[in-house]
């Protein structure tokens, strides 16, 4: 059996999805990254590695997410995307009609424009925590509510109360005020939600033509109150796909199978056995321009392996000779 291995590592979380060769999804994982990319890479190696069949063998693996580079790196991908190509190749998977991909994660969300099975535009906020994962995770935890009931308990809301959703720290002082005065959690909780799709439409989606199908992925889809949000601010059926947490994954997936098709050749996959390399990281900045960029590197057992991060790939191509 022949399957195609995705990789994406992002800020909070790191998504592994399986394909065979019909891109049916075999196995996913979701796991917390905890600020150790490297090691959740190889933890989540590992645990692929239990649950894949006996005649599995890895035809291609592809790397997306934030650490993207990182993790091509660790497993040796045969092909490396940006989450924007990533989601939008597994949205068109799913949903092959579909003319808007909304994707709100841990830690950033995007947007990304469809049109006629191609992409046209697409917008993304890395900067401001309000209307992300993260932030809802925070104000659970304050409000002393499971993440999981999160969604459940904004649907039981009648009277939704206006939170002021364009700065956390504001949500955050606004909540508790509505809270001394005496307001429903519930209708907190749901005015949080309408307060984070007022925030995302107003700064991602900004300018963009939303037009339906409209399709909803990432970690916060679980949350139902927010996919209720969408549909009212939106005046349109949002769509949760299946697997929508591992989209990126899947996409990746994806893209290694399309790229191992057009190459035909191996995979430069090495195997699980770099689940217990010795990977280390270092950074320096580079001075031979103005820019001052930040170079990252990666070793394994003293020897360099890649170098990534700057304006212009000077130290790529130094690293790579």
């Amino acid at each position: 059996m022949e399957v195609y291995l995705g990789i994406d590592v992002g800020s909070v979380t790191t998504k592994f999805a399986v394909l065979d060769e019909e891109d049916q999804l075999l196995h996913a994982l979701y796991l917390r990254t905890q600020g150790k990319p490297i090691a959740m890479v190889q933890q989540g190696l590992r645990q692929i590695a239990t649950k894949l069949p006996g005649d599995a063998h890895i035809r291609g693996v592809g790397t997306t997410g934030s650490a993207r580079h990182l993790a091509g790196v660790i497993v040796s991908a045969d092909v490396i995307k940006n989450e924007i190509t990533s989601h939008a190749v597994a949205a068109l998977h799913y949903i092959p009609e579909v003319r808007t991909v909304i994707d709100i994660g841990g830690q950033d969300s995007k947007i990304i424009m469809i049109r006629d099975g191609m992409f046209t535009d697409f917008g993304m906020n890395t900067v401001c925590a309000a209307g992300t994962g993260s932030f809802l995770d925070q104000q659970a935890s304050r409000l002393n509510i499971r993440i999981e009931e999160f969604g459940n308990r904004a649907l039981q809301s009648k009277k939704p109360v206006r939170i002021a959703g364009r700065c956390t720290v504001f949500a955050e002082s606004d909540m508790l005020h509505k809270q001394q005065m005496g307001h429903r959690v519930e209708d907190i909780i749901y005015g949080l939600c309408q307060a984070l799709v007022r925030n995302y439409l107003n700064s991602v989606g900004l300018g963009k033509e939303i037009l339906p199908p409209i399709v909803f992925q990432g970690g916060v889809a679980f949350n139902r109150g927010m996919v209720r949000a969408l549909e009212e601010a939106l005046e349109s059926k949002v769509i949760v796909p299946p697997h929508h947490e591992v989209m990126g994954a899947i996409g990746a997936a994806l893209l290694a199978h399309e790229e191992m098709a057009i190459r035909g050749n191996g995979t430069r996959f090495k195997g699980f056995a770099v689940a217990d390399a010795n990977f280390g990281t270092s950074f320096f900045e580079c001075k031979a321009c103005p820019h001052i960029c930040q170079i990252a590197q990666i070793s394994l057992n003293g020897r360099l392996l890649a170098r990534w991060g700057g304006r212009c790939d000077m130290w790529e191509r130094a690293a790579s000779g």
